[in-house]
């Protein structure tokens, strides 16, 4: 079997409500795709190459890779790997780029063996995985109203969430406590509330923020200060007594060594898109575990990244072992975003079925989800 074509895509829909988190403002939420046809017909989708990363794969790794089989997955990753690392562009554009053709290439793997995802990986630990909810992000309507955001809050309470994630490091750290203070009293303190600065502060702020909240029971802190600062994250880690997240924006295991030699992390979010796709999130995951760091894989985007953190998330072990492990100690969770997405709902009819704040892992070959190529080139303005 060889690789006969490679596409990219790139999507994009408007937002009915515009959101922002601490560093800018959206109208629209963009997601890139890519697509891998073989000579036997079989079709793999991945996602990833978003921007930037899209002329990534058009220009330097589809024509290293026509010819190839498909199934030599770590092979190729190593051919993509070194072409970028000795162009300098392995880091940002070209991580994103990596990831989306590897997903692909698993997708395609286990449609030829008729096996899913998870099963190419050795198998599952867990059928299901443990999620909490993204959203109750900044919104202009929300700064006149607050009964808005916790309205939303509450919606997630009665959908049967194990906890929520909002957002922090847009206002000054006065008022974002008395957001996170409003959300803590609605929701209670049964489930877990998590907060993301999305790297707005220093770590003076973020260790004088994270002091402010102490009494409302954060289950962690995510990305306090800028992605690749790994002074700043050590001295928040020893400042505060809550548990400090952080990895999405980082690509390959070579960019995550440092912050996990040095535990910089409680918890690990590797983002599948963004770090080098299933190959080295596994890579990554594993050394983490061996280290006793959770990883909890960071999620936003279409149905492609869902499933693929889903099949990586139910063959992670248990960190640490645990004869009846519980979400959020010893069970990785994964991110679920629940803000509108005509992308996330509209490219696909697969369905994602949580239950009791868990999603069930695909079961069909590959990826177990099918993508509708039409409705998928409708969004697509590339």
């Amino acid at each position: 079997m060889k690789i006969i074509d490679i596409e990219t895509f790139r999507l994009e829909a408007p937002l009915e409500r515009p959101f922002a988190w601490s560093q800018y403002w959206t109208e629209k939420r963009t997601v890139g795709i890519v697509k891998i046809t073989t000579d036997e017909g079989i079709v793999g989708w991945g996602e990833g190459c978003e921007g930037s990363s899209e002329h990534v794969v058009k220009d330097v790794l589809k024509p290293l890779l026509i010819g190839e089989n498909p199934i030599n997955r770590i092979g190729i990753w190593e051919k993509m790997f070194h072409s970028l690392y000795n162009r300098n562009e392995v880091v940002g554009f070209g991580g994103s780029a990596i990831s989306a053709i590897d997903i692909a290439l698993w997708d395609i793997t286990g449609k030829y063996l008729n096996v899913p995802i998870h099963t190419l990986l050795g198998g599952k630990v867990r059928d299901e995985i443990a999620v909490y909810a993204t959203g109750l992000y900044y919104t202009k309507e929300e700064f006149s109203n607050i009964e808005i955001l916790l309205s939303e809050a509450k919606s997630y309470v009665d959908a049967g969430f194990l906890g929520m994630k909002t957002k922090i490091g847009r206002l000054s750290i006065e008022k974002d406590v008395d957001r996170v203070k409003a959300l803590r009293d609605e929701i209670g303190y049964d489930l877990r509330l998590m907060v993301d600065a999305n790297q707005s502060y220093n770590a003076a702020s973020a260790i004088r923020i994270a002091h402010k909240m102490e009494s409302l029971d954060i289950m962690w802190f995510e990305e306090p200060v800028i992605a690749q600062d790994l002074e700043g994250y050590l001295q928040v880690k020893a400042g505060i007594s809550m548990a400090i997240s952080g990895g999405e924006n980082l690509r390959t295991r070579y960019e995550f060594e440092k912050f996990l030699s040095n535990r910089a992390y409680d918890i690990a979010q590797p983002d599948v898109v963004n770090v080098g796709g299933i190959t080295e999130m596994r890579n990554i995951a594993m050394t983490a575990n061996s280290m006793g760091i959770q990883v909890n894989p960071h999620v936003w985007g279409s149905p492609i990244m869902i499933a693929a953190s889903l099949h990586l998330t139910s063959t992670f072990p248990n960190c640490p072992p645990s004869g009846d492990p519980q979400p959020f100690t010893q069970q990785p969770v994964m991110e679920y975003d629940r803000t509108p997405s005509l992308i996330r709902e509209g490219i696909s009819d697969t369905e994602f079925t949580m239950k009791d704040g868990y999603l069930t892992v695909p079961s069909g070959p590959g990826l177990g989800v099918n993508i509708d190529e039409k409705a998928l080139r409708k969004l697509s303005i590339s």
